[in-house]
């Protein structure tokens, strides 16, 4: 490390460090439904605030918890509950003003000193959350000890400012393609989804014709002109309701079946890179896949209905049924996204999933040419979705691999343009 970093305390580079406010002043009843919003540990799931879906107080209500309210530049952590987290408040926040909850503190960074996003990408590090939960009991409710005056007591190695803004514009970069990675994957995920609600739930390109809105040799935005016979123009009565005429009804189980996973208990894992997957994600790592080819994989026990689409070999356990496609699987996946499945739990106790119950589901089935139209529309999608996916972990290794060697001095940044122009 070099002669101008420094080790310094917390305090050394604060202005403020407060606490939030008592919880008799945040209560439901106080909330309105605009004004000062309220940060809650889901917003600080980053290392910058999470804007979006806010409790709000009136301006007054804030003005007398004023010792709580945050702007941006703010550092946030949560001393009791989801302890380590932490957020700053970027300059392009939503908001100006912020109140935090009772279970929240900032530090206000002298910006002469210290720079904010540093201080909290430091905090995101192994050493920083080291550092922070090292005064943390976790009986009962997770805290951490007085927060406040442990925060002042915290050392760090800070370099000089022009170099600490350095490191969080690179690590910023690499947050921020993550995150536009992640947005592009909800837009396409939807798109996907809407689509199929069009075409066979609302059946949207048959009223279009019904209607004259789509003539033949014309492309609407989701209809292809090529499409125009694949769809009748009328509705036809049904015991499903209204249905395309000469279209049946059929059940699930015309169009994939649904099989057990395995057990495989975390101590009979090894080390490995095949994805293990219950009924809430992947919940650890493997070196032998149950299924060697994609799937899509449904919850049964737990997370009653979950669905995740993985495209590499895979193994399920025992609270998850995999999907075995009659039907080309990106028509599968979107049939049971559809479906309520998370309203079919057959135990109070532990909710859980009869597939019977599901292939026993009466659905619209379309003709065979437009599920493979509709399926191959679809997995040009979900091919870029996993594209992005892919991209992003390599983006997310990356920037774990580079943020304490950035926070250390380890590797110096003298032009982090020409860094980030490598990277990304």
């Amino acid at each position: 490390m070099g002669n101008e970093w420094s080790i310094v305390r917390i305090e050394d580079i604060a202005e403020k460090i407060a606490m939030g406010p008592f919880g008799s002043n945040i209560k439901v009843e106080t909330f309105v439904d605009t004004g000062v919003p309220v940060i809650s540990g889901s917003h600080l799931r980053g290392v910058r605030l999470e804007d979006g879906d806010f409790n709000f107080v009136t301006n007054e209500h804030a003005e007398k918890m004023k010792n709580s309210n945050v702007q941006r530049g703010d550092v946030i952590f949560t001393h009791a509950g989801n302890i380590g987290q932490v957020a700053y408040i970027p300059p392009n926040s939503q908001y100006d003003r912020y109140v935090i909850s009772q279970r929240q503190f900032y530090l206000r960074c002298d910006l002469n000193k210290a720079d904010p996003a540093f201080i909290s990408y430091f905090f995101h590090s192994n050493e920083g959350q080291h550092k922070l939960l090292a005064n943390a009991s976790q009986t009962g409710v997770p805290s951490i000890a007085r927060p406040s005056s442990y925060l002042k007591t915290i050392e760090l190695s800070l370099p000089p400012m022009a170099q600490q803004r350095a490191i969080a514009h690179i690590l910023g970069r690499l947050d921020d393609k993550i995150e536009l990675n992640r947005k592009q994957n909800e837009t396409l995920e939807a798109i996907a989804s809407a689509l199929f609600k069009a075409w066979f739930v609302d059946f949207e390109p048959v009223r279009a014709k019904m209607e004259g809105r789509w003539q033949r040799g014309q492309s609407l935005p989701g209809l292809p002109a090529h499409l125009y016979d694949l769809f009748p123009d009328r509705l036809a009565e049904s015991e499903l309701g209204e249905i395309p005429e000469g279209w049946e009804i059929g059940r699930v189980s015309d169009f994939l079946s649904l099989a057990y996973g395995k057990s495989l208990p975390a101590g009979s894992r090894n080390p490995g890179v095949v994805p293990v997957y219950g009924s809430g994600g992947v919940t650890g790592y493997h070196d032998t896949s149950l299924l060697d080819v994609e799937t899509v994989i449904v919850g049964r026990k737990g997370t009653v209905g979950s669905l995740y689409w993985e495209p590499l070999p895979c193994f399920p356990i025992d609270t998850v049924f995999y999907v075995q496609p009659l039907v080309p699987l990106p028509f599968c996946y979107h049939l049971l996204e559809s479906l309520p499945l998370s309203d079919m739990n057959t135990d109070a106790a532990v909710p859980g999933l009869n597939r019977e119950n599901v292939y026993r589901l009466e659905v619209v089935a379309p003709p065979q040419p437009l599920i493979k139209e509709f399926s191959d529309l679809a997995r040009k999608f979900r091919d870029q979705i996993f594209r992005l996916h892919a991209e992003t972990r390599i983006l997310a290794q990356l920037r774990d691999t580079l943020l304490p060697k950035l926070l250390s001095g380890e590797l110096r940044v003298l032009d982090p343009e020409r860094i980030i122009g490598a990277l990304i």
